[in-house]
């Protein structure tokens, strides 16, 4: 009897561990031609490499792997895209899993193919809101002479795109996202209640290149009242992960080659807290999310 109830306590224990949440954090080493690649945290704060490589790309036409954006739909699987290319894709990459190891063929989504002169299909974003079980996925894309572009050449002068899902396999017609009347880049949606928005995005104008947030009542937008930048200057890539009560943005300040964050509770006021974070040298950007622990360890154990 006394042996059976310390087996019972035992398994109560493993049981209650596997289901904690843990953060998996989507990356990629340059010159991104390796593949998927992930960094694992119990608190969001001090972050550990898996060491290893899950998925090696084969679309595209330059075949790399950048930016991977991953979110899990309510059957438990995971969504996976990432730019293909610098230049002259028209679309992007697509595949799925359910454990992060074994992955579906993977796919060229061709989102922009009604645009022939588009330059780049940059950074896709993935956003899955349970509410309305819609997929939406976001990206940059520079069309020349299409916009207003100040000081930008017109080769680089983007605008973030949408399309939606609810099964990737049919797919709502691409529209425009936002145009803030600047260049702008690697934008994440955040939800933070019913008919309450934040995009978090990149002014990828120069000599700006830095980090801002917009406001909106909906997934798709109007985003309106952009800030004014919380980030130093040579800053891209925001990561937004909720802790709490707290929402940490992770960022990649590329010219330093270093990872920062802010913290902040209503994308108004940020505090610095890029001492308090650890960050793998190598990682570049990607996106954060959740899952139980028993997923990160059945992938420590590959």
């Amino acid at each position: 009897m006394k042996k059976n109830l310390i087996y019972l306590i035992f398994l109560s224990i493993f049981a209650t561990a596997c289901s904690k949440d843990v953060y998996l954090f989507t990356s990629f080493h340059e010159p991104a031609n390796e593949g998927l690649r992930m960094l694992y945290s119990e608190d969001a704060y001090h972050w550990k490499d898996l060491n290893k490589t899950l998925l090696k790309p084969n679309i595209g036409n330059q075949k790399v792997m950048r930016d991977p954006s991953i979110v899990q739909g309510e059957d438990g699987t995971f969504h996976l895209v990432w730019t293909s290319s610098w230049r002259g894709d028209l679309g992007f990459g697509y595949a799925n899993s359910k454990d992060l190891i074994h992955w579906s063929e993977q796919q060229f989504l061709p989102v922009m193919k009604h645009e022939p002169t588009t330059i780049n299909v940059w950074a896709p974003e993935l956003f899955f809101d349970k509410s309305t079980k819609q997929f939406t996925i976001i990206w940059a894309s520079c069309i020349p002479n299409r916009f207003e572009k100040g000081i930008e050449d017109e080769n680089n002068n983007h605008r973030m795109y949408f399309t939606q899902t609810s099964d990737f396999k049919t797919f709502t017609p691409t529209k425009l996202f936002i145009d803030p009347k600047f260049s702008v880049i690697d934008a994440v949606i955040v939800k933070r209640k019913e008919d309450d928005f934040v995009l978090v995005l990149k002014d990828n104008t120069r000599p700006n290149r830095n980090i801002k947030v917009a406001f909106s009542n909906t997934v798709t937008g109007e985003y309106k009242d952009v800030s004014a930048p919380f980030t130093k200057n040579f800053t891209e890539g925001p990561a937004v992960v909720k802790v709490g009560n707290e929402w940490l943005i992770y960022y990649d300040t590329y010219r330093e080659k270093t990872y920062e964050a802010m913290k902040t509770t209503d994308f108004k006021t940020f505090t610095d807290i890029s001492k308090e974070i650890s960050v793998p040298e190598g990682h570049k950007h990607g996106t954060i999310f959740k899952v139980k622990k028993k997923v990160l360890n059945t992938l420590l154990q590959q």
